[in-house]
């Protein structure tokens, strides 16, 4: 049967390349052939035929073969062959010639690519086998950012993502983040025009996050970090930021396995998980000795209480590099705060916004001694015990030279500051509220202020160019259609909690006048 075909199509061949092409003694590159090469030159060569005259030669073909024969199987078989014949040699082919246009050499293409995100790195690994070959190399996923605005990566990908890292990953961000267009918390530190102000104040919204994350759910699983433990923990030893958003599934056992695989860690960002702040803190005390910011937001606001004051003491023990900490929609007390603000005598920017029961006496004598003195940002939006007459000391602290290096101060309060005598009573008394003295003794602070009037919510921002209190309704249009949703939220907090704020025991009658005791033991280890 073989034989049949080859004489077929070396007849073929000859009756229609004869006059085209010259006989093998005359073409010096047919001689240096095997003849299987021979075979599949002079098969290549049918290529000029019309197709219908090569239908008409197989169906004879048939016609002449047995009736059980599986030639069209073989044919099927051979055309498939040539195909990925073909499609390999053209890959590679174009690979040679990317290689010769390309100007970079692979060393510098490797650190281009590692500059990209992770989903244009993926493009680019797409276009040809030059940049893919280039793509997977450690390098280019030093910095992993894997989050979406909806929910899409799964485990797999993390895993196969981090094993391509493997010890060079450095930077990892997971979740599913809101469609804001600065990430979650990031308010920049050195806020100097009005305009800034505002923006930096209404473009995140704690509803606005709370309702999408209603809507959608991670496909994560509380496994998704687990590769930073792989392979002796080398792709965690070295990790320096890890931020992770609205993975629902992630438990506390979970995140303490993770963050006992990442002792290098500087940065670490938590939102939306529903895990404990007291257990949290304990696996960053234990593991994360290096550690210089800490942000963490809860998931239910103002229901966390957990936190103790020992574990307070032992996170400042054991991190004495914190720079920067957020602790965002917890029920912390004044007590507690106070340990974490003066301990670390590092600290420069504290964001402690929608915290259920500060009231703002941790700031007091803070401003001026070690611990709480280097503060540049200071943000307490929100707090709904934050009380009247707390603000108005902390502004006379400041006019006294306290906070020497705070340039930019957050004390607004969509529902008005809580009185001395009841936090129910809601007020603001701008005549208690020396913001004018301020600002002409410190022209280089930024203060916001935010409060609602009687009509409605109005906004009062101060800066440095600005020594008079102004009202902005028209830019708060959006911003008060957001407050009712958080009014009707703070609402049903209150309900939840009738009590003072401080309603743990002890802590319920720790008020800070002057330094106690115990703290200066602590504070002198």
């Amino acid at each position: 049967m073989d034989s049949v075909v080859l004489h077929s199509v070396s007849a073929s061949s000859a009756s229609s390349s004869m006059a085209k092409r010259p006989c093998p003694s005359q073409n010096p590159r047919v001689e240096k052939l095997s003849d299987v090469e021979r075979l599949l030159d002079a098969f290549l060569s049918l290529s000029d035929l019309p197709s219908l005259s090569l239908d008409l030669s197989f169906e004879r073909l048939l016609q002449s073969a047995p009736s059980d024969s599986d030639l069209i199987d073989r044919a099927l078989k051979m055309g498939s062959l040539l195909l990925d014949a073909a499609k390999h040699s053209s890959r590679k082919r174009a690979s040679n010639h990317n290689s010769l246009a390309w100007p970079l050499p692979p060393d510098l293409t490797i650190k281009v690519f590692s500059m990209l995100d992770t989903q244009s790195l993926c493009y680019a690994s797409a276009t040809c086998s030059m940049f893919s070959k280039c793509a997977k190399d450690p390098l280019c996923y030093a910095n992993l950012d894997l989050t979406t605005l909806v929910p899409k990566v799964n485990n797999a990908v993390v895993a196969t993502m981090i094993q391509r890292a493997g010890k060079a990953l450095r930077s990892l961000k997971l979740g599913v983040v809101p469609g804001a267009t600065t990430s979650l918390g990031s308010c920049p530190p050195f806020v100097c025009t009005i305009r800034n102000a505002i923006v930096e104040v209404s473009n995140f919204s704690w509803n606005d996050k709370r309702s999408r994350q209603g809507r959608e759910s991670s496909i994560l699983t509380r496994c998704c970090l687990s590769p930073l433990s792989g392979d002796g923990g080398t792709p965690g030893a070295l990790l320096r930021k890890l931020h992770l958003y609205n993975i629902e599934r992630m438990d506390n056992a979970s995140l303490g396995a993770a963050l006992s695989a990442c002792p290098s860690l500087l940065d670490l960002e938590i939102v939306g998980l529903h895990v404990e702040l007291r257990q949290t803190l304990m696996s960053v005390s234990a593991n994360c000795h290096l550690i210089e910011r800490l942000f963490f937001e809860s998931s239910k606001t103002g229901r966390d209480d957990s936190l103790k004051a020992q574990t307070c003491f032992e996170l400042v023990n054991n991190c004495p590099h914190l720079t920067s900490l957020s602790l965002r929609g917890f029920k912390l007390h004044d007590c507690k705060v106070r340990v974490l603000v003066k301990g670390f005598r590092k600290l420069k920017y504290c964001d402690f916004s929608t915290s259920y029961s500060i009231t703002g006496n941790f700031l007091r004598n803070l401003g001026s001694c070690n611990g709480g003195n280097l503060l540049e940002v200071l943000i307490l939006r929100d707090c709904m015990h934050l009380k009247e007459m707390e603000v108005a000391r902390l502004l006379t602290a400041i006019l006294a030279g306290d906070f020497k290096f705070l340039v930019h101060l957050d004390i607004s309060n969509r529902e008005g500051l809580a009185s001395e005598a009841d936090w129910y009573h809601r007020c603001y008394n701008s005549s208690i509220m020396p913001i004018k003295q301020v600002l002409e003794t410190r022209p280089d602070m930024c203060l916001v202020a935010e409060y609602p009037s009687a009509e409605g919510s109005y906004m009062e921002t101060f800066d440095a160019d600005m020594n008079s209190e102004i009202s902005l309704p028209s830019q708060l249009s959006s911003h008060t259609s957001d407050g009712s949703v958080f009014m009707s939220t703070s609402e049903s907090s209150y309900n939840s909690d009738q009590g003072s704020g401080n309603e743990d025991g002890q802590d319920a009658n720790y008020v800070i006048y002057e330094e106690s005791s115990d703290e200066i033991d602590f504070l002198s280890l």
